[in-house]
């Protein structure tokens, strides 16, 4: 029997360690995540799981799988926090587990474990793990479509070689996977998950001029097997309710590349920026192989070439798309964490020192990064400070008004990844071991531990104090709300925490508009405070009082 590598139960303890604890610790943040968890606990509320909803009415924005793996989890934990994020937590092990296998696969387990590290320990790739948005689900079935591809590309070589071929051959099993997991992520966010791997591939073969009439013919066997997949959920969903929602559905997507959406813009370089900073420390590490390519052999440097064409396709095209939100780019995660790796592998192999820049770069953004956080207590204590630069937003300085309790010493979280970053620099650039490979594998692994341990301080103790000042006042009133039969609508701002947060159960009486009709159960309307002028206008509404940025009103009967 082959033997079992252990290095896959030290990974799945070491991710579940990190990822399922206090996911429940933090309300759902607006929109996202509680516009997912909201449509999972409708699917569980009206026992229709086919049709995606939200107030109880065709939520065309996403497909179901998402919601699906957060309905189960809702039936397993309750409708909560934690049964929202426990998927992810989940995704998180599966992502971790794969990508060591692909990396020891590639090249050698220590390899496979610098990937990991590469991943777990840089900002927001380990963030997303512990969140309830849709995203790690989306960007795993997409890399595993593109991994199932690339192997298909290896197997044609190798059987070209045999001069063999069978009907339902190695190379075919991948193809068919490979469309497999495009449907999947077709089903969890929309048709760019046929579209990102498809100009991928594209790309890969213009640029390195592989195209063929064999090539075509077999991704066209990748397209219908997407295309099949796809159909499980959109094609019963056309013959049972007809076109309309589907067409709804693509109207909404192609909006998003052409209008910036709900305010969500941003400059061409928005998500440069983003992976920079978002994906420190390994974007640092992965800028060289980003920009240019290395000389591997076989099979290894065309991964690399895939894995690079990847990165740029997504960060190309969500630059291009009008909406900039931060997770668009979130697909780039995957290849910007192997490049890191292979970054690091290059130089240990080469016994050669990084780069001057790399290593300054390093220190200058983690002594920002840490220096922001360990200030973060101070300004807590001093809120007012941050109130001239706020001028221009009522809201945002009313936000600042919640009682939040910030203790002084949750500012080492920042001093260590201060502390994290000085050590790594005197790894990398001071003969602290005579051997580079080990000042650069070690300097490395402790800048990755140091950044992990940064990222759970900052979830721990910061997180829930900066949800008191965004959302806590609103999410406290719904809440409040659950045992009465009412309803509660928002004014001039989206939302979908009111119906999460009061457990909207489904509507027994015709809707009526609450700011004009006379309303057939006790209505309430939440609103900011920069609506407060217009609400007032209205003789039907009683004010009841203000926190935090939010008003709160009674709709007279």
């Amino acid at each position: 029997m082959k033997k079992i590598d252990i290095h896959y139960f030290y990974i799945a303890l070491f991710s579940s360690l990190l990822f399922f604890p206090f996911l429940g610790n933090v309300h759902l943040f607006d929109w996202d995540e509680i516009n997912f968890a909201e449509c999972a606990r409708e699917m569980l509320t009206t026992g229709d799981y086919l049709r995606p909803r939200i107030n109880f009415e065709p939520f065309w924005e996403k497909p179901p799988i998402f919601m699906w793996f957060q309905a189960v989890s809702m039936h397993v934990f309750g409708v909560n926090e934690y049964a929202a994020r426990f998927p992810n937590a989940v995704c998180g092990i599966v992502t971790l587990c794969i990508i060591y296998g692909i990396g020891k696969k590639l090249y050698n387990k220590t390899f496979g474990l610098l990937w990991v590290l590469s991943y777990v320990g840089s900002i927001l790739p380990h963030l997303y793990f512990k969140s309830g948005i849709i995203d790690p689900w989306f960007n795993l079935f997409i890399f595993l479509s593109l991994y199932f591809l690339i192997q298909s590309e290896q197997v044609v070589s190798d059987e070209n070689r045999v001069g063999q071929w069978r009907k339902l051959s190695p190379q075919m099993v991948n193809i068919l996977c490979g469309g497999l997991f495009s449907g999947l992520a077709i089903l969890t966010k929309g048709p760019v998950g046929f579209l990102i791997v498809a100009l991928t591939w594209l790309c890969k073969m213009l640029i390195y001029k592989e195209l063929s009439i064999k090539k075509i013919k077999h991704f066209t066997f990748f397209g219908i097997t997407a295309f099949v997949v796809a159909c499980s959920w959109f094609g019963v969903e056309i013959v049972q309710n007809g076109f309309w929602f589907v067409n709804e559905f693509i109207i909404y997507t192609l909006r998003l590349a052409k209008t910036e959406d709900a305010g969500h813009g941003g400059f061409v370089g928005y998500h440069f920026v983003v992976l920079l900073i978002g994906c420190f420390p390994a974007s640092v590490f992965a800028v060289s192989s980003v920009l240019r390519a290395y000389n591997f052999y076989g099979e290894k440097v065309d991964f690399t070439r895939w894995m690079r064409v990847l990165f740029w396709v997504v960060l190309i095209l969500f630059s291009i798309v009008q909406s900039k939100i931060v997770h668009y780019s979130s697909m780039c995660y995957l290849p910007l964490t192997f490049l890191s790796a292979i970054t690091l592998k290059k130089y240990m192999e080469k016994e050669d020192k990084l780069p001057t820049f790399t290593c300054n770069l390093i220190v200058i953004i983690g002594l920002l990064l840490g220096l922001l956080i360990a200030a973060i207590p101070f300004i807590g204590q001093n809120i007012a400070v941050l109130k001239p630069l706020l001028s221009a937003d009522a809201f945002a300085i009313k936000n600042l008004d919640a009682v939040v309790t910030w203790h002084l010493w949750t500012s080492i979280i920042g001093f260590v990844l201060i502390i994290g970053v000085v050590m790594c620099y005197l790894f990398f650039r001071n003969r602290i071991f005579t051997s580079i490979l080990l000042r650069i594998l070690r300097g490395s692994v402790f800048l990755f531990l140091t950044t992990i341990i940064f990222i759970q301080g900052v979830l721990f103790f910061y997180v829930d104090n900066i949800e008191a000042y965004s959302q806590r006042a609103a999410i406290d009133f719904y809440q409040s709300k659950q045992t009465e039969d009412c309803v509660i609508e928002t004014f001039g701002f989206k939302s979908y925490a009111h119906l999460f947060y009061s457990k909207k159960p489904i509507p027994t009486v015709p809707k009526v508009d609450l700011l004009r009709e006379k309303p057939l159960k006790q209505g309430y309307f939440v609103a900011k405070i920069t609506s407060k002028d217009s609400l007032d206008t209205y003789k039907n509404l009683r004010f009841m009082y203000e926190k935090n940025g939010f008003v709160f009103y009674k709709v007279l009967e």
